[in-house]
């Protein structure tokens, strides 16, 4: 993983807490809704609050998210909105606080000032030991306040104004003044400066989950479904009309096509179909390479495509069939019938223009694995998986890869790739050389657990 970290495509983007206050005001916060503590003076937190820094001294990745349901979470800064989520247990986790954040920023921002703002993702289940119980979960609401209880004090001193400006004889009413009085010390002016967070709520229709192996939920579809990456079996019986796993290749195919999830990448309007098949070609002589124990360090296309000349008699049935897609698309060659049993079917797929094309395309780059462009950009808990278990030679060709093709423009690929005019919702700030990769033999373990990190980030309104 050391690779990884020192060419920014991990451990980044997370936000420095360094300074005595900030330390204080998280330990209020995790206090508040942990009852723990921690004695670290410097960590880094993601958009949720949540440090691997401090899961790592409490011996508890989990301390924000028990039972991987209702995460709660410790905003000390509105700048965590460009963070990451880290282990993330619902693909819509992010979505929801990112939005929170960015719809009542001015009143975060205040609150932030001189406090810290802990809070939960709230919905009616706290246990999802039963596949069932995911079907209970129907939407989340957020319950947010400062360790104070500022804002639950400003609702409270509203009531006593509108009271004290309605009621006869108010003004002489000396233990409602009184009371006054001494919640305005804390909260303000509520009448000039109202302190007020929106209640949100979020409808949870189509989602993945990490919880039994790994879930896509799509109930909010005419042809409802579930798809599992493991054995469906396992599942038991699931209150949805289907339940699918990838080795139900026809039936997954059915599914996008009933719904109109997808469409072919070489009728795609907006993107270079030629190119992106090219690149998924390189991939999949990049994976046969490391299958015939081929060295790749340094690797660079002209390398990979030499290798797929010399070698073509020995490469899988997946790349011969794309090949025949680009001779169609850029020489007029006859169409190739790809089905949906042959393994390149999924490879020539994208998420067609909806709602719900971010979890498509998660769910197609799991599909089509030796894609590591598509994998590492949609589904990086897969690809860190994955990653892990490849030979050196590999690692060192897809981080080189990665630094090079994508991380100098991050929108611009994804917009090549996706289209739509909507980049995936990924922090996407440029990455900076992370002080996570001075301490990468310390951290072996640790980079195994968490997710993706981004460029770190500081707190720098000088508190």
């Amino acid at each position: 993983m050391k690779r990884l970290i020192e060419r920014g495509l991990m451990f980044g983007n997370l936000i420095a807490v360094d300074s005595a206050a900030l330390v204080e005001r998280y330990n209020r916060a995790l206090e508040h809704l942990t009852g723990k503590t921690t004695d670290l003076r410097d960590f880094h937190i993601d958009i949720s609050g949540y440090s691997p820094e401090v899961g790592d001294a409490l011996n508890d990745h989990l301390y924000l998210n028990e039972n991987g349901c209702n995460r709660q979470f410790i905003l000390l800064s509105t700048e965590q909105k460009t963070a990451p989520l880290l282990g993330a247990k619902f693909s819509t986790s992010r979505g929801i606080l990112k939005q929170f954040i960015l719809e009542n920023e001015p009143q975060l921002f205040a609150l932030t000032a001189r406090d810290a703002v802990a809070g939960e993702l709230v919905n009616s289940v706290y246990s999802v030991t039963d596949p069932v119980r995911l079907f209970d979960i129907r939407k989340v609401e957020i319950e947010a306040d400062t360790t104070a209880g500022t804002v639950r004090n400003a609702e409270k001193l509203g009531k006593m104004v509108d009271e004290f400006k309605t009621k006869d004889d108010a003004w002489f009413d000396d233990v409602l003044i009184a009371k006054m009085i001494g919640i305005a010390k804390h909260t303000g002016d509520v009448t000039r400066n109202p302190v007020r967070l929106k209640q949100m709520s979020f409808a949870q229709d189509n989602f993945w989950t990490a919880h039994f192996g790994g879930l896509y939920v799509f109930r909010g579809m005419d042809h409802p479904a579930v798809i599992a990456a493991q054995d469906k079996d396992k599942l038991g019986k699931l209150p949805i009309k289907h339940t699918f796993d990838f080795s139900d290749r026809n039936q997954i195919a059915k599914f996008f096509d009933y719904n109109d999830l997808v469409e072919p990448i070489v009728k795609a309007r907006g993107i270079d179909a030629g190119a992106i098949l090219r690149q998924k070609m390189d991939f999949i002589v990049v994976d046969a390479a490391q299958d015939s124990k081929m060295d790749l360090t340094g690797a660079t296309r002209r390398d990979i495509r030499a290798l797929a000349r010399k070698h073509a008699d020995d490469l899988p049935a997946e790349f011969h069939a794309l090949a025949k897609l680009l001779q169609w698309a850029e020489d007029g060659g006859k169409w190739p019938r790809i089905t949906s049993d042959h393994p390149a079917y999924f490879y020539t797929l994208r998420a067609a223009d909806h709602a719900d094309r971010d979890l498509v395309n998660m769910l197609l780059a799991e599909l089509a694995p030796k894609d590591i462009r598509q994998l590492f950009i949609c589904h990086k808990e897969v690809f860190y998986r994955q990653y892990s278990g490849w030979s050196e030679s590999k690692k060192s060709y897809v981080a080189d890869f990665l630094e090079r093709e994508y991380q100098v423009d991050k929108i611009g690929a994804r917009d090549a790739l996706f289209g739509h005019d909507a980049p995936l919702d990924e922090p996407i700030d440029t990455p900076v050389n992370s002080p996570w990769a001075k301490k990468s033999e310390k951290r072996d373990d640790l980079i195994a657990r968490v997710g993706p990190w981004g460029a770190v980030g500081s707190l720098t309104r000088g508190r």
